[in-house]
C-alpha cells in the first residue's frame, strides 16, 4: 500500500511510492498528515532526511471556515461573514507558515474556498499570507472538483 497513511507512525506515504512517482512524472504531490506542525516535522525530519528527498514547495490548505473557528466563531455561525474573527484566527495559519519557514522550503497557501466565503474574507487571507511571502491560490475543488485546483497545479 502506497497511500498517504501506509505507515501511520509518521503519517506519510511510503518512500517507495514517492520515488516511483518521481520517476514517472515531472512533479509529485504527496501528503504529510497531521498538519503543518507535527506532520511537516515528521515529513522533513524522517521521510525526506532518510530518503534523500528535497521538496521544492509546501502547500498549506486553509479554509475561511476553520480560520473563523480559530477566531472564536461557533460552528453554527461559520457561514456568515466575519472578517474580524477570521483575522483573529489567522495567527493559526501564521504559525504553520513559520513552521514551514524553518525547513527552508517555500510555502504556497491553497484556500479551499466554500460557497459561503466572501471576497472580504478571501482578501484578508491573501493579505496576511503576503506578509510571509507565500503565494496564495483560491481553490474551489469543494464545489468544482479537480477543475477547481487547476491554477494551483500549474
Amino acid at each position: 500500500h502506497g497511500g498517504p497513511f501506509a505507515n501511520i507512525a509518521h503519517g506519510c506515504n511510503s518512500v517507495r511510492a514517492t520515488k516511483m512517482a518521481l520517476k514517472l512524472s515531472d512533479y509529485v504531490v504527496t501528503e504529510a498528515g497531521f498538519g503543518a506542525d507535527l506532520g511537516a516535522e515528521k515529513f522533513f525530519n524522517i521521510k525526506c532526511r532518510k530518503a534523500g528527498l528535497k521538496p521544492d514547495a509546501v502547500v498549506l490548505v486553509a479554509t475561511a471556515r476553520a480560520l473563523k473557528m480559530h477566531g472564536g466563531v461557533a460552528k453554527a455561525d461559520l457561514n456568515a461573514e466575519n472578517v474580524t474573527a477570521l483575522v483573529d484566527g489567522l495567527e493559526n495559519l501564521g504559525r504553520h507558515l513559520r513552521n514551514i519557514e524553518q525547513f527552508g522550503v517555500p510555502a504556497v497557501v491553497a484556500i479551499n474556498k466554500f460557497v459561503s466565503d466572501t471576497p472580504a474574507e478571501i482578501d484578508a487571507i491573501r493579505a496576511y499570507c503576503r506578509e510571509f511571502g507565500a503565494e496564495v491560490f483560491e481553490c474551489s475543488h469543494w464545489a468544482d472538483g479537480g477543475a477547481g485546483t487547476e491554477q494551483l497545479a500549474v
